[in-house]
């Protein structure tokens, strides 16, 4: 109940900071499974389109929304997953940056200090008696065995086999990193579940006037999802509302005008349909 009184005030204050003027110039509002792109000049872009759509298209459409941006605030995080029903996306997936080992320097082996000669130990004379010498065991065997002509002695047995030299197992190989998410995973988990989104191809807000060049993802969902219809859109006039960098808005008549859908033609590659879908967005500029 909270978060339909949100929306509704939202609506009331966008509305009377920009009129939210919605002009259906390629196809008229219709209860189906569509992907609006559009241009992307300010944060206020994602408001600004939400409110032109009527409620009924509102309450089934998702506009994607910056995570870095939307919802690095308790306040921003509530009305867009409450309010809007965003799709929370990452601008800029941080790739793990390989840990790069220094060159090992050789260390010169540290001078061994000059052995000091001890001094000659002193023999302390022995005061014990001189034991008489005895022959060796093996001397005194050889001449018993002689007198007594006894079988010779079983030869001595042989020395134990040492175990060979233990091999150090090679160490595992180390884990591969893990992969990089996927930026559009959560776009098509909610075209998967029947959603209609709101997507800015350009992949960043742009303050030339025109849309940059459109990347592949807009090219990716298109082929993803060949029946879903894809609606492009012109928003007018908002960046003189919450120009980039700043956060307090000025009131100012804005517009949306929606264009005729596309599609992928047959054989068609990315970069010829992305630019064709960039022409069709700059084109409703002019209606």
């Amino acid at each position: 109940m909270l978060a339909k009184l949100t929306g509704w005030l939202l609506l009331g204050i966008v509305r009377l900071l920009t009129g939210a003027q919605a002009r259906w110039y390629g196809c008229p509002p219709k209860a189906e499974q569509r992907i609006y792109f559009a241009n992307h000049q300010s944060h206020a872009d994602l408001v600004m389109i939400w409110a032109a759509l009527p409620e009924e298209l509102r309450s089934i459409t998702r506009p994607i929304a910056a995570r870095d941006y939307w919802a690095n605030t308790p306040v921003k995080r509530w009305i867009t997953t409450e309010v809007f029903n965003a799709v929370y996306v990452e601008r800029a997936a941080a790739a793990p940056a390989a840990a790069v080992a220094p060159e090992s320097v050789q260390a010169e082996p540290a001078p061994q200090p000059a052995a000091v000669a001890s001094p000659a130990e002193r023999i302390e004379p022995s005061m014990e008696p001189l034991l008489p010498a005895t022959p060796p065991i093996a001397e005194a065997v050889n001449e018993l065995q002689g007198e007594l002509d006894l079988p010779p002695p079983p030869p001595p047995p042989p020395a134990p086999i040492a175990p060979p030299p233990s091999v150090a197992e090679p160490a595992p190989p180390a884990e591969p990193a893990a992969p990089v998410s996927d930026p559009l995973a959560p776009l098509v988990e909610a075209l998967r579940s029947g959603d209609s989104i709101i997507i800015f191809p350009e992949g960043t807000r742009g303050h030339t006037g025109e849309p940059q060049k459109f990347k592949s993802g807009l090219y990716t969902l298109a082929t993803m999802f060949p029946d879903v219809v894809l609606v492009p859109a012109w928003i007018d006039n908002v960046q003189r509302v919450m120009p980039k960098g700043e956060i307090v808005p000025v009131p100012i008549l804005c517009s949306v005008t929606f264009g005729a859908p596309l599609r992928v033609e047959d054989g068609e590659e990315r970069r010829p349909f992305l630019d064709r879908a960039r022409a069709a967005v700059i084109a409703l500029r002019d209606v």
